[in-house]
């Protein structure tokens, strides 16, 4: 991949402060999971005495959605990102022309 747009320059990687976010956006979905988990475990075992019950459910439920979370926490904080970048057709046409 380029490092840059060879028509507007526009920079295609990321800051580290951007991974660094995304992390803070995964432990928060994270924690909504385990919440979610804990809560049904409550419901469905109505089991409140045995806390190795949940913490085996913690445990499967984050290890099983760790791949979930990176992933989406980094398009998450994209979509909410993605305002400050603008399509620019007439630079997309240009291109286009150019045959690049």
């Amino acid at each position: 991949m380029l490092e840059r747009c060879p028509a507007c320059d526009l920079k295609f990687e990321k800051e580290p402060g951007y991974f660094y976010v995304a992390m803070y956006v995964s432990y928060a979905m994270s924690v909504a999971e385990l919440v979610a988990a804990c809560v049904a475990t409550y419901v469905l075992s109505g089991n409140l005495e045995s806390p190795w019950l949940y913490v085996i459910v913690a445990l499967t439920v984050t290890i099983l959605l760790a791949p979930f979370n990176n992933r989406y926490s980094r398009i998450i904080l994209l979509y909410f990102m993605t305002p400050s970048f603008k399509f620019n057709e007439r630079i997309f046409e240009r291109v286009k022309a150019e045959g690049k």
